[in-house]
């Protein structure tokens, strides 16, 4: 139930990681208990560190944040963090508590059937596909029902049923909801109000309204301060005119002409600091590998998962130079595991020609290496031709990494960064066949539009899994392979 008890409240909060990455300067906002509230901001702005700072996971260099009295708080992150994936199903769970609970099991059982998730306790998670361990990041926070719940990116890696089903539970979840989601759909059909992380004042706007008022709202008052900068860019620019020319003629007129310019002083005051739009990746092209053609990949066989066993099945794909494939098929039927052996070169009852170049985006972006900097792994790409600073730089540039981030290493940036990282390799690779693992994860909706215009317009080869129908729909298929007619 909605009330006007707030149980968190930011009081002129700033704060940096290292010197370079300012996050918040002196922001103010607070959070009433039973709200269902988003979380918006551009990729890299710092939304996840604000749940950081939440939780106590990060401190304040300034200003307060006043948690009420015994709140219970739990994070669904946006992955599973790398050490922890050795562990078991009931392992996991038992992480998520910070004494021993006597009647896990139970728990267990009930917060999976909540999540629409079904695993034995002892699978280890580094086996799930990417769908079922978002439903288990999102299981490991509810089964802690807390008063605050914070999901980061809950709907990455669930196809359509499952962001149905986690819809359906933030609806009629009782306590508070805070979320932070690129999915405007999803995002619209529970929230209350928006919580804006401006990336260039560092400040956090607080508005009302279902997700889709809010945006309009946005949209109106940035035209509205547009048109009134517009009117006092004209009108100082008269009286300038004016102030300079009353200067020239001397005598008391340059008394004129100096109260002139205080007048023009205080109108620059009263000139409003837009905020700067989210900017877009600009367009690019993945060139395709030249010297390669004729049957690319031959595909005999697909090891799918059914109740829980492993079950090889014969299908039918070859793939020329300009063939398109569609994998789909239900979260954890073998999607991520089949693309990851054709990368690799390792799947059963396949053929890859020799020679084929291939570009990789890899869900959990665990093909990056995480202790590169974005310079470094951008900077070591060998495909024929050398990268010169200028190049590589400028071509950083027109997917939003600039110098400070093309310094960072890889393990330091936002989920969402990884992903633009990632295109901009493999845009410099030139390669004769792309895996695409749900390339539209993390990714800030402004710049999907883009990315699937480049991919649409490659030359080579293509395997998409994605579970954005309008994505796909964007990308000419030519064959689509269903794993999901394996069950039936």
């Amino acid at each position: 139930m909605l009330s006007n008890e707030t149980i968190v409240k930011f009081n002129a909060v700033s704060f940096s990681w290292g010197e370079t990455k300012h996050i918040l300067d002196e922001a103010d906002f607070g959070l009433r208990r039973g709200s269902k509230i988003t979380l918006m901001g551009q990729n890299g702005a710092g939304k996840s560190t604000i749940f950081e700072l939440i939780t106590g996971a990060a401190q304040p260099e300034s200003g307060t944040i006043n948690i009420f009295n015994g709140l219970t708080i739990a994070t669904a992150r946006q992955v599973i963090d790398r050490k922890d994936l050795e562990l078991t199903v009931e392992a996991f769970f038992e992480k998520c508590f910070p004494e021993k609970v006597y009647d896990l099991e139970p728990k267990i059982h009930d917060v999976l059937e909540i999540v629409n998730l079904s695993v034995p306790h002892d699978r280890v998670l580094k086996s799930l596909s990417g769908g079922q361990q978002a439903r288990l990041l999102l299981a490991s926070a509810l089964i802690q029902d807390p008063d605050l719940l914070l999901l980061d990116e809950p709907t990455n890696n669930l196809d359509k049923a499952g962001i149905e089903h986690l819809t359906e539970f933030i609806v009629n979840y009782p306590k508070t909801c805070m979320v932070i989601s690129h999915d405007a759909d999803f995002l619209n059909s529970f929230t209350q109000g928006v919580l804006y992380l401006d990336i260039f004042t560092k400040k956090v706007e607080q508005y009302t309204g279902n997700y889709f008022k809010v945006v309009e709202e946005i949209k109106m008052r940035l035209e509205r301060e547009r048109m009134k900068n517009a009117r006092l860019e004209k009108d100082i620019s008269h009286r300038k005119e004016q102030a300079n020319f009353f200067a020239q003629k001397g005598g008391h007129l340059r008394d004129v002409s100096a109260k002139m310019r205080k007048t023009i002083e205080k109108l620059e005051e009263e000139k409003v600091d837009q905020r700067q739009e989210d900017k877009t990746i600009k367009h690019f092209t993945i060139e395709a590998q030249e010297d390669i053609g004729g049957t690319l990949l031959k595909l005999d066989s697909v090891t799918i998962v059914k109740n829980h066993k492993f079950i090889d099945k014969k299908v039918a794909v070859e793939l020329g130079k300009k063939d398109r494939l569609l994998l789909v098929g239900p979260n954890g039927i073998g999607k991520t595991t089949l693309l990851e052996k054709l990368a690799s070169g390792h799947a059963k009852g396949e053929h890859v020609k020799e020679g084929l170049h291939i570009g990789y985006y890899r869900q959990d972006f665990s093909n990056l290496d995480f202790t590169k900097t974005v310079h470094e792994l951008l900077s070591n790409i060998k495909n024929g031709v050398e990268i010169t600073e200028q190049h590589l730089r400028a071509h950083a540039a027109g997917f939003l990494i600039d110098a400070d981030m093309l310094k960072t290493k890889i393990e330091k940036l936002s989920e969402g960064q990884k992903g633009l990282v990632a295109f901009a390799a493999i845009s410099l690779q030139k390669p004769g066949l792309l895996i695409l693992d749900e390339p539209t994860n993390h990714i800030n909706f402004r710049h999907i539009p883009v990315i699937a215009k480049a991919i649409n317009e490659f030359g080579g080869a293509i395997i998409l899994v994605s579970h954005m129908p309008e994505f796909a729909a964007k990308i000419r298929i030519d064959q689509t392979l269903d794993l999901g007619k394996f069950l039936k």
